[in-house]
């Protein structure tokens, strides 16, 4: 395939030497002349193991060419990969002048269809404004793509021939299909190629790395804390590593955790930290957190039905702090009810086993329901707390028939967006677009 690489620094020297590696033909473009002409005769412009010796084998092969020259590059390639810097202005915003001064040279460049591809780190939102820049400039056919790249320095090669997972934030199925077609070679040991909407790409890169930079401020805190009362974090990291919750299965969001665990013992390192001069920063602030996402959740039902709820009834599925128990320590669900009450709202709720604690908890200030259905008569809305099973594949038309209107906040995201929209719902999640059904098209239940 034929490719064309804007920016030959760090990133954009890797992927393109690396797709010139898997067979593809190269063009990269870069403005500084005495860099092109180092990496025209096989020397790098940065250390990284094994650059060179794959730079020097695909210029002798002739799969990769350096220029000067953006039309160049711009007339060779269906691929449009843009690898400039975004480095952080004096207000920590990502300087976006190099890449759209690239943005707009291939508008005004290009000489048919082409596959822009967003290699660089930039903001949520970029790559729409990539498409409205160049459909004032051309009108030429084109798709944008958000492709983040997630490579180490010391292993990028390996990261790159060998990645596990790549994202390609598409909207059009032409350019989606050329991008999995470019990526077979990498991916050929099944790791996964995740598509999405572009600007879910483009979170998913900030995303990552500020988890992986959590990370490692999360071992700091935890070293210093360690070294004033005699342990080893090096003993310390090796248990935790083990943990297979530690990956996948807590990368859910919601409306916060509780129990008698993560609550406790969060408090008791903050506390311990205290006592010993080291303040545990990022400790706090997952517990401040936890506790604002209730309020969020909160926030969604007073956005919809104002802040006076007098007079609305709603109906709670979920009491529990988590399913498969009747713990309602620090469950999320005491906190949100308490302010729906306060609200003046009355609530109806229906937990599979913690009825009984609930009791011990709210008294008689709130209906406590034997099946979940009976919850939703003639209820304003369902709030979704705690994601049983028996909770994620009701009947909605029968919830339909029910509910006053067809309103849902599901505070575990456990129900399907597309489904939501196709029965009619008004649909509330957690750090997902609402769906609001056109009014037109929509039916109210009675």
């Amino acid at each position: 395939m034929r490719i064309c690489v804007l920016g030959a620094g760090y990133v954009g020297l890797v992927t393109g030497t690396c797709l010139a590696e898997s067979g593809n033909d190269v063009v990269m473009v870069e403005i500084d002349r005495a860099k092109v002409e180092k990496l025209s005769r096989g020397e790098t412009t940065i250390y990284e193991p094994g650059l060179e010796e794959l730079l020097k084998r695909n210029l002798v092969e002739k799969r990769l060419s350096f220029t000067t020259d953006l039309a160049e590059g711009i007339r060779h390639g269906l691929f449009i990969f843009i690898a400039v810097g975004t480095p952080p202005g004096d207000n920590g915003k990502a300087d976006l002048s190099a890449f759209f001064t690239v943005v707009d040279g291939i508008g005004s460049t290009m000489d048919g269809y082409k596959i822009i591809i967003d290699k660089s780190t930039v903001p949520v939102g970029t790559a729409d404004e990539v498409k409205q820049r160049l459909s004032e400039l051309t009108t030429h056919p084109f798709d944008v793509v958000s492709n983040p790249e997630f490579l180490k320095e010391g292993s990028a090669i390996d990261d790159f021939m060998h990645p596990d997972r790549i994202i390609i934030g598409c909207d059009y199925e032409r350019a989606t299909a050329f991008l999995k077609e470019l990526y077979a070679p990498f991916v050929q040991t099944e790791n996964p190629i995740f598509v999405m909407d572009p600007r879910s790409a483009e979170m998913t890169k900030y995303a990552a790395n500020a988890m992986l930079a959590a990370r490692i401020s999360f071992m700091n805190e935890i070293a210093n804390l360690c070294e004033r009362m005699n342990a080893d974090v090096d003993d310390v990291r090796r248990a935790i590593g083990a943990d297979r919750r530690i990956g996948q299965p807590f990368l859910f969001p919601g409306v916060g955790f509780g129990g008698s665990c993560f609550p406790k013992d969060i408090a008791a390192l903050e506390a311990m930290g205290d006592e010993n001069d080291v303040p545990m920063e990022i400790v706090a602030a997952v517990r401040s957190v936890n506790h604002r996402q209730r309020d969020m959740f909160v926030r969604k039902v007073f956005d919809h039905f104002g802040k006076d709820l007098e007079g609305r009834s709603f109906a709670v599925w979920g009491l529990a702090f988590k399913p498969r128990t009747d713990d309602m320590r620090e469950a999320p669900a005491v906190t949100i009810i308490e302010s729906l009450l306060n609200a003046g709202a009355t609530i109806r709720a229906h937990d599979p086993e913690a009825t009984e604690t609930a009791r011990a908890v709210f008294g008689d200030r709130i209906e406590y329901c034997t099946i979940n259905y009976d919850c939703l008569d003639d209820a304003d809305a369902l709030l979704v707390i705690t994601e049983w099973n028996e909770f994620r594949h009701p009947d909605f038309e029968k919830m339909k028939s029910l509910l006053k209107s067809p309103v849902v906040f599901d505070g575990r995201n456990i129900y399907r967006r597309s489904n939501m929209k196709q029965m009619g719902f008004t649909y509330y999640a957690m750090g997902r677009p609402a769906v609001v059904p056109d009014p037109s098209t929509a039916t109210a239940s009675s």
